[in-house]
């Protein structure tokens, strides 16, 4: 007989209620990506999930606009597919560069650290990027074998320029590796045309499914790196090689990796059809035309963006500086009384800003209107008990 009894807590429904989620991510699920993973399960190996995982690997093709075979989606969050990447694209010494404008630059560098690399910054003041010009001089003269660049760095608002540093780093034998957990699908991105060697994404922003998968792709390049390695991948689970297997990649007989996470992948499934049918420009344009209606409306209310360069403005997530004398975390904490979640700073913009993420279906400027309505109402709140 056990002498541990149930737990109480166990015995109770849990309160989940509803909210409106225009924090950094996760975003709102729509009804369908929800009733997606209502299916039954499937085996990991049965032939009608693994069509499923070559559905979803033509979407991520397609939402990445890219040809290469060895695109997947890494069991993990959004963190799972920098530490895939990195770890299969550089081997212990091996020279590793990071643009460092936020806080997935600091810890994509403490990651190469942790791996034993030789990890040399670009340091960008927060709300900024790096030039092509510091880029290429960087790369002249420490000759990484791979750069990062976080395309869409959530924890500033920055949408970073990418334009022209794959011709760079292919000019110095240097691959470039992008972060899009943020930005995929809010902002204009195609892997091919930029001469990306290896982007990741994460599930849980504008592709508004759950948390819990990290969307991949290698270029042909950096696939012929990983097979010349000198060393095995220090990971089995995130070995790029054994997952492209798995996935299907490479036109030979699927192997057991790991057990897939079934439910997650119809997710995933449901959002790039749903990506599909709309068309990922029209997606990239209501993302934007609905950013400037958020900017709009915040400078009617009188805020202040954080990102003052236009061009360099995230438009799937807003920084808003906080006004002076005003709590941040109580204006947030009004918010979620209401059940809307907006975020404060992350790193070193901690205290300094509040973080709108409007991903996906919350691009829209009904639920736009009514988040700066309270936002504005809860900051008069804020402002009257000074």
């Amino acid at each position: 007989m056990s002498t541990i009894p149930p737990p109480e807590v166990l015995k109770k429904d849990p309160n989940i209620p509803e909210k409106l989620l225009f924090g950094p991510g996760p975003s709102n699920m729509g009804s369908q990506i929800r009733e997606s993973m209502n299916n039954p399960l499937l085996g990991h190996l049965h032939p009608e999930f693994t069509q499923i995982m070559d559905d979803c690997k033509a979407g991520l093709q397609y939402l990445f606009q890219t040809k290469n075979k060895l695109t997947f989606a890494v069991s993990g969050t959004g963190h799972a597919g920098m530490e895939c990447a990195v770890m299969n694209l550089l081997e212990p010494g091996e020279t590793f560069l990071v643009v460092q404008n936020g806080i997935w630059g600091v810890r994509a560098a403490a990651l190469g650290a942790r791996l034993n690399l030789n990890v040399q910054t670009i340091k960008v003041p927060e709300g900024q990027s790096a030039s092509l010009d510091e880029i290429q001089k960087s790369i002249e003269i420490h000759k990484p074998k791979v750069l990062f660049v976080c395309h869409g760095e959530s924890s500033t608002g920055v949408v970073h320029p990418l334009k022209g540093i794959g011709q760079i780093c292919h000019s110095n034998g240097t691959l470039f590796l992008v972060d899009t957990v943020a930005s995929i699908g809010g902002a204009e991105f195609e892997a091919d045309a930029l001469g990306v060697d290896c982007v990741y994404s994460a599930t849980q922003k504008v592709l508004n499914a759950p948390p819990g998968l990290a969307p991949i792709s290698f270029s042909d390049k950096a696939l012929e790196a990983i097979k010349s390695r000198k060393t095995p991948v220090v990971s089995f689970y995130f070995d790029a090689l054994e997952l492209g297997n798995y996935w299907g990649c490479f036109d030979e007989p699927r192997r057991y990796h790991h057990t897939g996470i079934i439910s997650l992948v119809y997710a995933l499934r449901a959002s790039l059809a749903q990506i599909a049918a709309e068309k990922i420009e029209n997606v990239l344009k209501r993302h934007k035309e609905n950013s400037k209606y958020l900017y709009q409306k915040l400078a009617e209310a009188g805020f202040e963006p954080f990102v003052s360069d236009e061009n360099l403005r995230l438009p799937c997530l807003t920084t808003v500086k906080v006004p002076e004398g005003v709590d941040w975390k109580n204006v947030a904490d009004t918010l979620m009384a209401h059940k809307i979640e907006i975020a404060g700073g992350l790193g070193p913009t901690v205290g300094k800003i509040w973080r709108v993420g409007t991903f996906g279906i919350n691009s829209d400027k009904q639920k736009i209107e009514k988040v700066i309505s309270e936002l504005k109402a809860a900051v008069a709140e804020s402002q009257a008990k000074i």
